[in-house]
């Protein structure tokens, strides 16, 4: 008998401290959900009041160097820029959370242009559905001249294992890198961001520019409230089976 009741407070003792780890990791995960739920709150928040505001100038040159992507990404500018001739990179796109008017697969057409001061800066032109990727299908679209742009300053994307390789030699990218694109085009560019092109629209509606709009998903109190429903769930089989263990209920709980 004693020995079946040290055998049964053992398992007890095990349980418990199965069930306290599960409830803790459960309780954890719905917080670190709140946490992300805040972050996304204010993330929204903050890129809604920079792309409500008016264009602003471009940075000067002499300011690049000291830019950086948490202080001054998806500012709105305007600044008059040379296209340079015959010049361009696409970048493939299976869509945007932030082009909501980008409808399937295609590319977006990224160009280097030539500022007053001579500085290059790469602009993305827009979106090509992919039966506009060769520039002939659009070749009314083809900027001339100098052209005031409307944008948004965006930095490169950061490349993960999901990220497939590039193709230069086919003059395709899979990440919005324009560091990357510059070098291997020889663009040279001193720029640490590129502009998301807003207007003009070129003639022929290709490539398509377009204003960002900010429509990210924001589930994240539901899954918090998931994790923690799971965690009240763990703890009430816990306290039912502890339950019956400890005063000898023969029944099985399942």
């Amino acid at each position: 008998m004693k020995k079946a009741r040290r055998k049964r407070k053992g398992g007890v003792l095990d349980a418990t401290v199965a069930a306290l780890v599960g409830v803790v990791i459960l309780s954890g995960l719905g917080i670190w959900q709140l946490d992300r739920k805040a972050w996304k709150e204010d993330l929204i928040a903050k890129l809604n009041t920079r792309l409500a505001r008016a264009p602003q100038d471009l940075p000067p040159r002499a300011s690049w160097p000291t830019l950086r992507e948490d202080g001054e990404e998806f500012r709105r500018v305007a600044f008059p820029a040379e296209f340079l001739d015959g010049e361009e990179a696409l970048v493939y796109t299976a869509g945007s959370p932030l082009r909501p008017d980008v409808k399937g697969p295609g590319y977006w057409v990224f160009a280097p242009a030539r500022l007053a001061g001579g500085s290059i800066v790469l602009i993305n032109r827009g979106f090509v559905p992919d039966d506009r990727k060769d520039p002939a299908t659009r070749a009314e679209g083809t900027p001339r001249g100098i052209v005031d742009v409307v944008g948004v300053m965006r930095w490169p994307e950061a490349r993960n294992s999901f990220t497939p390789a590039d193709d230069p030699k086919q003059n395709v990218w899979y990440l919005r890198d324009s560091n990357s694109i510059a070098t291997f085009k020889k663009w040279a560019t001193a720029a640490p961001f590129y502009i998301d092109q807003e207007a003009p629209t070129p003639s022929g509606g290709w490539p398509k520019p377009g204003k960002l709009d900010v429509r990210l998903t924001d589930n994240h109190l539901q899954y918090a409230i998931t994790w923690f429903g799971l965690a009240v769930a763990l703890a009430g089989v816990y306290v039912v089976w502890v339950t019956r263990r400890l005063f000898g209920r023969k029944e099985r709980f399942l």
